[in-house]
Parts: C-alpha cells; sequence; structure tokens
C-alpha cells in the first residue's frame, strides 16, 4: 500500500510516472533493454536527454541564452562550483536564510576567505523568516549574491528577489523548482537538486546565462567542474545520471499535462492553504514561520512540547503518514508537500490532526 510521504527529499514522485518507469524497465521502447543498461551515447539515450532538456525549457520558459546542465554531486557540489566558476574578484555576498544558504557561504570562505559576506541573515530568529533585502551592503565589486530561495529545513520562500544593485543573482531553488512560473532572465545561475521536486536524488539542474560560462575559472578548478567542459558536452562529458535524468523527463511530461507551471502553483497554493489555515486556528499545533514568507513546498510545525511532538510523529506513521518528523536541527513536524503530493493527502493530514488534538489538546 502507498502511504502519504512528506519526506523533505528524496520525495514522492508523481505515481503515473513510477508507473510509467516501471513498464519501461525491461525494455524501453523496443530497444530490449532498461534505460539502466543503456549507454549514454546510444541514439536512444541521446533522445531522452534532449527531449528532457526540451520540456524543461519550454516549461520554464528559459531564454536561448541560457544553457541547461544535468549535473551530478548534489547542491552540495553546486556550493562549491559556484565560486569556483564565478570569482574573478574573489568576492561575493550571501543572504543567509538557513542551513544550505549558510553551507554553501561556508564553502565559499574555502576560495574567498572574508571576501565572501553574508550582508543579511535570519539567523537571529532560527531562520523564521526572510530579511529585507531591498538594500543591501553588497560590496561593489562582489562577483554575485547569492540565495537559497525556499528553504526546506525552516519553511521559508522569498516572494521578492533581493535587490542585487547590478550584481548576478545565483539561486538554489532545490526544494521550490518547478513548483510555480520563474521568470529565468532574473538570475545568473539557477539551479536545484532534484530529489525534492523533479526526480531521484543524483541529479543538478543547472540552468546557467553564456556569458556566465568561460575557461576563465578558479585555478585548480577540476575539468569536470568546470561549467564550460559540461557545456561544451552536452552534460555527456562523463556518463550522466542516466536514469534519474530519464525520471526527470517524465516529470517534466508529468508536469506539462498538469498544465504547466501556472497550473502547478494554483494546486500548491491550494494544498498549502488547507494546512495554514488550519495551523492558523489550532489551539495545538502552531506554525513556526512569519506567515508571509511561508514556504508552500515545506511547512513546519511544533506543539511547544517535545514529547507530544514525538508522539504525533509516531501515531501519523502508524496511521500512514510518513517523514513528518522535522529537520534534526529544529525538531518538531514537517509537512513537505511537493508538487507530487496529491491535495487528499493533505486533507488527510489535517483531519489527523483535528484528531490528534481532539484527544492531546
Amino acid at each position: 500500500m502507498r502511504v502519504y510521504n512528506f519526506s523533505a527529499g528524496p520525495a514522492v514522485l508523481p505515481e503515473e510516472v513510477l508507473k510509467e518507469a516501471a513498464d519501461e524497465m525491461l525494455d524501453y521502447r523496443g530497444t530490449g533493454m532498461s534505460v539502466m543498461e543503456m549507454s549514454h551515447r546510444s541514439k536512444a539515450y541521446d533522445d531522452i536527454i534532449k527531449e528532457a532538456e526540451k520540456d524543461i525549457r519550454d516549461l520554464m520558459n528559459i531564454p536561448d541564452n541560457y544553457k541547461v546542465l544535468f549535473l551530478q554531486g548534489g547542491a552540495s557540489q553546486f556550493f562549491a562550483e559556484v565560486p569556483m566558476n564565478l570569482m574573478k574578484n574573489k568576492k561575493a555576498a550571501y543572504i543567509i536564510t538557513g542551513q544550505w544558504a549558510k553551507k554553501a557561504w561556508q564553502e565559499a570562505q574555502i576560495f574567498a576567505g572574508d571576501g565572501a559576506v553574508a550582508v543579511a541573515s535570519s539567523a537571529d530568529k532560527t531562520f523564521s523568516y526572510i530579511p529585507d533585502c531591498s538594500d543591501l551592503p553588497i560590496p561593489e565589486d562582489a562577483d554575485y549574491v547569492y540565495i537559497c530561495e525556499n528553504n526546506t529545513i525552516y519553511g521559508t520562500k522569498y516572494k521578492t528577489l533581493p535587490n542585487t544593485k547590478g550584481h548576478i543573482l545565483v539561486s538554489d531553488v532545490s526544494s521550490c523548482f518547478l513548483s510555480e512560473p520563474v521568470d529565468v532572465t532574473k538570475y545568473g545561475v539557477i539551479y536545484g537538486g532534484v530529489q525534492k521536486n523533479v526526480g531521484p536524488a543524483g541529479v543538478v539542474i543547472a540552468i546557467i546565462r553564456e556569458d556566465l560560462i568561460t575557461d576563465d575559472v578558479l585555478p585548480g578548478t577540476p575539468t569536470l567542474l568546470k561549467w564550460k567542459t559540461q557545456a561544451d558536452n552536452d552534460s555527456l562529458y562523463n556518463t550522466p545520471p542516466c536514469y534519474n535524468i530519464y525520471i526527470c523527463g517524465k516529470v517534466f511530461k508529468w508536469i506539462k499535462k498538469m498544465g504547466g507551471l501556472e497550473a502547478m502553483k494554483a494546486h500548491n497554493e491550494k494544498k498549502a492553504k488547507i494546512l495554514y489555515d488550519y495551523l492558523d486556528q489550532s489551539k495545538l499545533f502552531k506554525g513556526t514561520v512569519r506567515p508571509e514568507d511561508r514556504s508552500l513546498m515545506n511547512v513546519p510545525f511544533v506543539t511547544g512540547n517535545a514529547d507530544l511532538d514525538a508522539k504525533f510523529v509516531k501515531e501519523a506513521k502508524a496511521a500512514g503518514f510518513e517523514n513528518l518528523k522535522g529537520h534534526r536541527t529544529v525538531g518538531g513536524m514537517r509537512a513537505s508537500i511537493y508538487n507530487a503530493m496529491p491535495i487528499e493527502g493533505v486533507e488527510k493530514l489535517v483531519e489527523f490532526m483535528k484528531k490528534f488534538e481532539a484527544e492531546n489538546a
């Protein structure tokens, strides 16, 4: 039996995508083999990766002067790739809104030391809000401004992009990827690990403006981590995570079938509203994020009592609601309600929460 999986990542995938992949597992479209067994240089695989790129370009309306790269190493490796490929002055401005932005900043400090500066932070209130980014002290010679747009652990989301004062914006969108329309032209680099909202772990999709892809990288940058190496070889310089990219391609088709990113946004807003509306009137459960900064994807909440939190997680699991325990750094609970979480999953969770509240309040 399928459970309602509220995991923050690897996370729920559309059931019809999983079924389709199962049907093609032993014989992909008459090739007599699985995509798992296929050469990445084969015609069949070349069609898969090219079609995946075409579909994400359509979905996100990606302009021709941006490259789409399918990479390995997770967003955590990409934290290092950003300074390696973009630092010319060894200066960068980081906005610290949670653990992943902080880790990216720490990675940049390896290359730039004090030149990687934190220009704003919401650490003072456990990252429960997005700081005002309208007038930040960005160094004039900063190579870029870096944000993590949706914070998986703390459940915050930028509703307005920072004023970068003319500098390149780099954004990690791992946990809000393809959840709503974005204007790609506002970014120099927009990237994310796919294991939250797009596919199985093992792929990072990076959308990079072409003028930022050059041979002028930090000395010592490995060949494989140069964006130019990957761009010149259409993400096939070495063997890519073939099967995972194939699944991402199926998810792109599923999103198109669902009506594209506008439809996804409406679907996600509807789901999130059900849960937030309940949290706002509950006497037992409380949301932890400032309302105007709430994420549509990750919803953290607490009872205020650690024992009661643990009881809730245990009883929820027994009732078929998986992975509701909050991140180890914050405790409490977190419901990740990505694109593939059906609306009835959220409705049933709220029903269960109401019942738990009646029994434990």
